[in-house]
């Protein structure tokens, strides 16, 4: 069965060269442009993996991570952060938050996709 990722960042270039990269490796991709967006985007999509970015309107990567773990039926859901920070408090407000791992902008499309893989079981 095809693994579903839901992709929240408010840049479409990154949003176009995630679907690109995901759909190429095999998965099915579902996008969001900021975390309201993301959130009202759970109740059309079951996601196996969330990849979010942190500096977006309206409701940010750390609020768009707190309002997924609070449902319970997406607390297992693993959420990796895709973003340019790389600053060590952002990173540890973003595990306190629930996410599961933190990846570096600009990606490496074979990086990701094992992080992806790694994490999606």
């Amino acid at each position: 069965m095809t693994k579903v990722i839901l992709t929240v960042d408010d840049s479409r270039t990154m949003r176009d060269m995630l679907r690109l990269t995901l759909r190429e490796a095999g998965f099915a991709v579902a996008q969001a442009e900021d975390g309201a967006q993301g959130l009202d985007a759970l109740a059309e999509v079951d996601p196996d993996v969330i990849i979010t970015d942190i500096n977006m309107p309206r409701l940010d990567g750390f609020g768009f991570i707190r309002g997924v773990r609070a449902d319970k039926r997406w607390r297992a859901v693993p959420i990796l952060v895709l973003t340019t920070e790389a600053d060590a408090q952002k990173k540890e407000r973003a595990r306190q938050a629930g996410a599961t791992g933190w990846i570096v902008k600009p990606f490496d499309p074979v990086r990701l996709v094992a992080a992806v893989r790694r994490v999606a079981g």
